[in-house]
C-alpha cells in the first residue's frame, strides 16, 4: 500500500468515526413526557424508557405525572400562545382528542409516516391521528369493547354462554327481561347523562357524529339514530341500574348489582378486583345495532395515543423510541398486558404468550386473546374535533327520548344545539 493510499484509508477512518460520534450525539439527550394516571400510563412510559436506555444509555426519560385535564389544559395554552419552550417532547393525547390537536395546529406535531411502518397496528387507531395522508401519532392502548356478563346470573335465568354471542340489542333486551324475571338483578347498568355508550354503538357501525368533510353527521345518521333509540328501550324496559357518576357506575357491577357491563378492555382490572366473583363472570362480543347498515360486534371507548412535538430538540430520538419500543417489541406488550392490563394497538402483540393465557377468574377463557381479535374489527371513523361537544348535545337531549318524544325530533334537537356549540 503506497503513502496515498495509507492517507486515504487513515482519512476515511477518521470519517467513519465523526460520522458515529455525530449519531452519538444526535441520539444522547433527556426526553420529556407528558401524561396522566400514574399506575398505567405513567407506569408504562417508564417501563418503555427503561427498555430503551438499556440499548442507549445516554437517553434518559423524564415522565411527567399531571391530571389529564392539566395535560390538556396545558399542551392548548402553550400551542395556542406559541411558547414551545414550555412543551414536553412526547405527550399522550385521548384519541377522541387527536384530530382536534392536528387541525387546529398544524405543524406543532412531527408526522412519523416515514419512520413507522403503521400497517402493522389497528386500523382505527391510525386513522385517528391521520391528516393528510401523514400520520402524527405512535398508537398506543385500545379502548376495545366488550360484553362482560355474570354466568352465574344468566345460568339462573337459564342462558348459556353460547346464548352470549353475536346477539343484537333487541335479543339483549329480551335477555334482560328474563334475567331480572327470574333472579331479581337488573341485567345492566348506564349513565344517561355519560355519551359513552352512545359512541360505543354508533362507531360498531362504521358511523360517527362527523362526516369525513368534518360536517355534521346527524339528522341523516342511521346508527346514531338507533344507537338512542336502543338506550331508550333499554331504560323503557326497566333493565338499568341507574348510575349518576362514574363511582355509581362501577359500583354496580362490582357490588352483584347487575348481570352485564358494556364498556372498555380496560375496566377488566377493575372487575377483577372482586376475588370472591373469580369464575362468575363471561365476556362476549358486543350486540349489533339491529337493521343498520355495516353494524358489526366491535367497538372502542377511550383509549390514548403519543405524540412527538414538532419543537422537541430532541425529535428524532423520541421517534427512534416510540418506534422502537411502541411499533417493534411484542415482549413489552406482553409486559404491559400481564402487569398493568393494558391492550395495546399492536397487532403483532396478540402472538404473544401473555394473549394467549386462560384467565381463572373469567372461567379458563382466553379474555385477552378475545380482545385482541376484536381489537382488528373495530370500524375506523372520522373522529373530528368537536366531539366532546356533541356528546353534551346527545345527553342533553336523551332524556326526553327516554321520556316519549320521537327519536327524530330528538334527532333534530341534536343538530340544533350542535350548530349553535360548535359555529
Amino acid at each position: 500500500m503506497d503513502k496515498h493510499s495509507v492517507l486515504n484509508r487513515v482519512k476515511a477512518v477518521a470519517l467513519s468515526g465523526a460520522c458515529v460520534m455525530t449519531a452519538t450525539t444526535a441520539f444522547a439527550g433527556e426526553i420529556t413526557v407528558w401524561c396522566w394516571d400514574p399506575n398505567f400510563n405513567v407506569a408504562i412510559m417508564e417501563e418503555a424508557g427503561a427498555l430503551y436506555t438499556a440499548e442507549h444509555p445516554d437517553t434518559t426519560f423524564n415522565v411527567v405525572d399531571f391530571a389529564k385535564l392539566d395535560v390538556e389544559q396545558k399542551l392548548q395554552t402553550a400551542l395556542a400562545s406559541g411558547t414551545t419552550q414550555a412543551l414536553p417532547d412526547i405527550v399522550l393525547i385521548e384519541d377522541y382528542g387527536a384530530q382536534k390537536y392536528l387541525q387546529s395546529f398544524p405543524g406543532a406535531f412531527a408526522p412519523m409516516s416515514d419512520v413507522v411502518d403503521y400497517s402493522g397496528f389497528a386500523p382505527y387507531k391510525v386513522k385517528l391521528m391521520t391528516v393528510d395522508d401523514k400520520v402524527y401519532g405512535m398508537p398506543f392502548d385500545s379502548g376495545v369493547t366488550g360484553l362482560y356478563y355474570r354466568r352465574d346470573y344468566l345460568d339462573e335465568a337459564g342462558f348459556s354462554p353460547e346464548d352470549m354471542q353475536d346477539i343484537t340489542w333487541d335479543r339483549f333486551i329480551e335477555i334482560g327481561k328474563q334475567v331480572e324475571e327470574k333472579t331479581g338483578h337488573k341485567m345492566t347498568t348506564l349513565d344517561l347523562n355519560d355519551g359513552g355508550m352512545t359512541r360505543i354503538m354508533m362507531q360498531s357501525a362504521g358511523e360517527w357524529y362527523f362526516n369525513e368533510d368534518g360536517s355534521l353527521n346527524i339528522e341523516d345518521n342511521a346508527a346514531l339514530k338507533q344507537a338512542l333509540q336502543t338506550q331508550a328501550d333499554i331504560a323503557n324496559a326497566g333493565l338499568i341500574y341507574p348510575a349518576t357518576g362514574w363511582s355509581d357506575y362501577v359500583n354496580a357491577f362490582t357490588s352483584g348489582n347487575v348481570a352485564s357491563v358494556i364498556t372498555g378492555v380496560w375496566i377488566t382490572g377493575t372487575i377483577k378486583a372482586q376475588e370472591d366473583q373469580a369464575g362468575k363472570w363471561g365476556v362476549a362480543p358486543i350486540p349489533s345495532l339491529e337493521g343498520v347498515d355495516g353494524a358489526t360486534h366491535a367497538s372502542n371507548l377511550g383509549g390514548s395515543s403519543w405524540y412527538v412535538l414538532s419543537s422537541s430538540d430532541v425529535k428524532d430520538e423520541a421517534i427512534d423510541f416510540l418506534n422502537e419500543v411502541y411499533a417493534k417489541d411484542v415482549d413489552f406488550y406482553q409486559k404491559i398486558l400481564t402487569e398493568r392490563g393494558a391492550v395495546g394497538s399492536l397487532l403483532a402483540a396478540r402472538e404473544g404468550a401473555a394473549y394467549q393465557q386462560a384467565d381463572p377468574f373469567f372461567n379458563d377463557e382466553k379474555v385477552w386473546q378475545k380482545f385482541s381479535d376484536w381489537l382488528n374489527q373495530i370500524p375506523p371513523v372520522e373522529y373530528g374535533i368537536f366531539t366532546n361537544e356533541l356528546d353534551t348535545a346527545v345527553t342533553t337531549n336523551l332524556q326526553s327520548l327516554v321520556d316519549g318524544k320521537p327519536v327524530d325530533e330528538v334527532l333534530q334537537a341534536i343538530q340544533q344545539q350542535a350548530e349553535f356549540q360548535i359555529q
